[in-house]
């Protein structure tokens, strides 16, 4: 890419035209999806840093890219970062691509990409596919406020503990779940959200087996229970956020599921009050209903 381009001054050796680092997004399955902005960026640039170089080089064969290629993954980014500066500041121009989708969306380079700005070297941005907005453009929920938890913890106590953290969220919430964990996840999930909450299971997106199917926690959790298909490959939840109640007087199930959960964390007359403004119902009523729990 022709460094020649790049307005970008910072600091930088003497006499030298800082190179530019390009964030190039690839196809998250369907080849068909890479764009041609992508395939002349990644065949002009001096190098190409992948996630996984095993994985990628493939992928550029399929376009005729041949260009040189090093690892920038999670295990090395602090490690290499400054060498790649080095070559950036040298007139250098590096692309950044991952396995899949868009570079940095739960994946490595946020750091190469926070000393690139800190050093005045131009980042430019070739946007692409991404599950991320892939999933949330299909699934039928409300995309004016959404909260991306990517990857929950692995180990039970972990995750349950972040989704009670989030069970009262009004976003729509997006996760990426392995296939060995997506009973557990379905499980936390309707457990602590609510079995009747609606989600949107989607797997495969863009590939051969893509599926998505739209139903409450519980039913996704029954159906993907049940086959064994559903547990396999790359796979996005999403996930309608709390929705607030109106007021028929009485404490529902869902209202006292939300008041408990805040017992567990604040007290009484606060939990009254969240509760309160999170389903429209009095706070009063709410309160007492609160104090009957503990007797």
């Amino acid at each position: 890419m022709n460094a020649a381009s790049n307005t970008s001054s910072g600091n930088t050796p003497s006499g030298s035209i800082p190179g530019i680092l390009y964030i190039v997004a690839t196809p998250i399955g369907n080849l068909g999806d890479m764009s041609q902005r992508a395939i002349d960026t990644l065949k002009n640039v001096d190098l190409i840093a992948a996630e996984d170089t095993r994985h990628s080089r493939p992928l550029l064969q399929q376009f005729a890219i041949t260009g040189s290629l090093t690892s920038l993954h999670e295990h090395n980014e602090r490690g290499v970062c400054e060498n790649l500066i080095a070559k950036l500041q040298a007139g250098q121009s590096i692309a950044v691509i991952s396995d899949a989708g868009t570079p940095l969306i739960s994946d490595p380079g946020y750091y190469l990409v926070q000393q690139a700005h800190q050093a005045g070297i131009r980042v430019i941005p070739i946007p692409g596919a991404s599950t991320l907005t892939s999933a949330l453009c299909a699934a039928g929920l409300p995309t004016n406020r959404v909260h991306f938890e990517g990857f929950l913890a692995a180990k039970s106590t972990q995750r349950i503990a972040r989704i009670k953290e989030m069970a009262l969220l009004t976003d729509t919430l997006v996760f990426f779940e392995a296939p060995h964990r997506i009973i557990d996840t379905l499980s936390d999930l309707s457990a602590y959200f609510g079995a009747t909450r609606q989600a949107v299971f989607m797997r495969e997106l863009t590939k051969m087996y893509e599926t998505i199917r739209a139903d409450t926690l519980e039913g996704l959790h029954t159906w993907v229970s049940a086959d064994s298909n559903q547990r396999k490959g790359e796979i996005v939840l999403v996930v309608q956020g709390e929705t607030a109640q109106p007021d028929s007087g009485e404490v529902d199930a869902e209202a006292e599921r939300i008041l408990k959960l805040l017992l567990n964390e604040v007290s009484t007359k606060k939990a009254a009050a969240m509760t309160a403004e999170i389903t429209g119902l009095r706070k009063n009523k709410l309160y007492q209903h609160a104090l009957s729990l503990d007797s």
